[in-house]
């Protein structure tokens, strides 16, 4: 079943990569499309209740930690 299915994907793809490149070229000459008609009728009502979203600024004092680095005296890489 799979060995079908990637035969017919293959199928197509060659199929058009010949009409791209023009070595194929379809051309419908008879037949016609059904006339369809349409009558009447509205669009449905639709209510929708979407949510609110308020976006504003405050002042606010945050704190930040600090940090201390101590490098060992005996451990010095820098020559």
């Amino acid at each position: 079943m799979r060995a079908l299915l990637i035969l017919i994907g293959l199928a197509a793809l060659v199929v058009v990569g010949l009409m791209s490149f023009g070595l194929l070229k379809v051309n419908a000459t008879s037949g016609s499309l059904p006339s369809l008609k349409v009558e009447g009728g509205s669009a449905p009502k639709v209510n929708a209740d979407m949510a609110k979203i308020t976006v504003g600024t405050e002042k606010k004092t945050v704190t930040v930690p600090t940090l201390k680095m101590d490098r060992p005296e005996g451990n010095s890489t820098a020559q």
